[in-house]
Parts: C-alpha cells; structure tokens; sequence
C-alpha cells in the first residue's frame, strides 16, 4: 500500500483533472440514439487533446485474465460497472448511463465514475441515482484517519438502507496512485469483510470511493461479453465515483465536478 507525499497528491490530481473533463465532454453526448460505442470513442479523442492516456484501454486488471479493449466503460440500466461498449447498443430515452474512466498523465493516475440519466427517468431510478449519490458523500466524510475501511463500508450502508436500496456485492473501490488499480480494495457491501481484511486509515493514502447500488438486489451476474456485470434480478443499478485523499486534516476529493453532472 502506498502512502503519497503532498507534490504525488498534485500529480494525482492532475491525472484526476483529466478524467473529469473527460466524462464532463463524454456526458453530453449520452442522448437517445446514441450507441454505447460512440462515447467510447468520444473518450478516447477527449483524453488524447488533454496529453494522457486511457487507463483502462488494453488493461488488465486483478479480477481479470483479459486485457479490457475500451477506454470508457458504459454501463446501462441493469449493468453495475464495467460494461463493454457495443456499436449496437443504443441509448434510450428514460435509461440511466453509469461512465467510468481513467487517465493516466506523467506517470499517475486518476479514475473517476458518474450515472447519467437519459431525458425523463422513472422516480425509482431518480431515488436510486440520489441514494448512491449521497452514499459517495457520506462514505468520503469517513475517510479520515484512525478510522477504518469497514467505516467506509458502512456509510454506504446506512445511506442505502435509508433509500430502500442495496449495496452491490462483490464490488468496491480500491487505492489508486501510481497504478490505477492499487491496494487496498474498498468493500461496497458489509459480507465482503467475510473474505477481505479490514485496514485503518493514515494519511497519504488515496482512496477511489465507488458505491455501486441497485434497486432490487445485492447480488450480480455476469452478461456473456465476459466484462459487464449486472444485476442479479436485472433491477437498475447506479454508479458514482471520487479519487479521495485522506490528510491529517480530513480527506480531499481529487475528482472536482463542475457542469453540473454528479
């Protein structure tokens, strides 16, 4: 696990600067008609004028034995996180988007997810995106030291539990720095402690905070594209994501939103 210097946390949050221009660009172009492959490719030109590159392009993270051949992921509706875009998979009107992406720039990296929704979406769908929201903001106030990654955990929890919504299993966040995929992983669900080892906090730790929630259950499968993950019961699922710093003085978000999108 690696702890960063305050000159490192600079050049993470470079690295994070480009992904939330990127997904600011990449969000304006989700509308109805619009494939999922197209924002890919929208992606890839955005971080390509920024001087970085695509951090999952080609990829292979620890889950994996395959490399990951895009640079965005687009999960729609019922996919959690990581789905595949697909040239013929069009966006709808009332769909939800989940785009997560990362950069990396002069050798750091960023790493951040947003949901859009696709016009006019059913209140189900507009509680679930507010509930994962606020779980994101309620679980970085944790992120402080002496703490631990279960407090985290838990604030995840708490906050679903008050929408009526379930934290994803299987699923979470990790440290992010020089590596977009770093130690420790960040549970999004409590059970996940079972077989993952709890850690307390310190400073210069950097955090991706990533609640990952659905509206009808904890449990997730698997589409046949061997990457996108969804929902076991096929309910919505959202999707939100900030590169957080912890500090003596409390934790600082790296991934600053600007137009409006979280």
């Amino acid at each position: 696990m690696e702890l960063y210097s305050l000159k490192e946390l600079d050049k993470i949050k470079r690295a994070c600067d480009v992904v939330v221009e990127v997904l600011e660009t990449v969000a304006e172009y989700v509308k109805p008609g619009v494939s999922t492959a197209e924002l890919d490719l929208i992606a890839r030109e955005e971080v390509k004028k920024r001087g970085a590159r695509p951090a999952f392009l080609n990829y292979r993270p620890p889950f994996s034995k395959l490399s990951y051949p895009a640079a965005l992921c687009v999960s729609v509706n019922s996919a959690v996180v990581h789905g595949l875009p697909k040239k013929d998979q069009i966006i709808k009107e009332g769909d939800i988007v989940s785009l997560d992406f990362g950069a990396i720039l002069d050798g750091y990296a960023g790493d951040s997810a947003i949901t859009v929704p696709v016009g006019k979406i059913d209140p189900d769908k507009e509680r679930l995106l507010k509930a994962t929201k606020e779980a994101l903001e309620e679980a970085v106030k944790a992120c402080v030291p002496g703490n631990f990654l279960s407090d985290i955990t838990k604030a995840i929890k708490r906050v679903a539990d008050k929408y009526g919504v379930y934290p994803v299993k299987n699923l979470g966040g990790h440290g992010i720095g020089r590596k977009v995929h770093e130690p420790p992983f960040v549970p999004n669900h409590m059970e996940d402690f079972k077989h993952e080892r709890d850690m307390k906090l310190r400073a210069g730790m950097v955090l991706a905070i990533e609640p990952m929630l659905a509206l009808g259950t904890s449990e997730i499968t698997h589409n046949g594209d061997q990457w996108t993950v969804l929902t076991a019961d096929g309910s919505p699922a959202a999707h939100y994501e900030y590169v957080v710093a912890i500090t003596k003085d409390g934790p600082i978000v790296l991934t600053q939103f600007t137009k409006g999108v979280f």
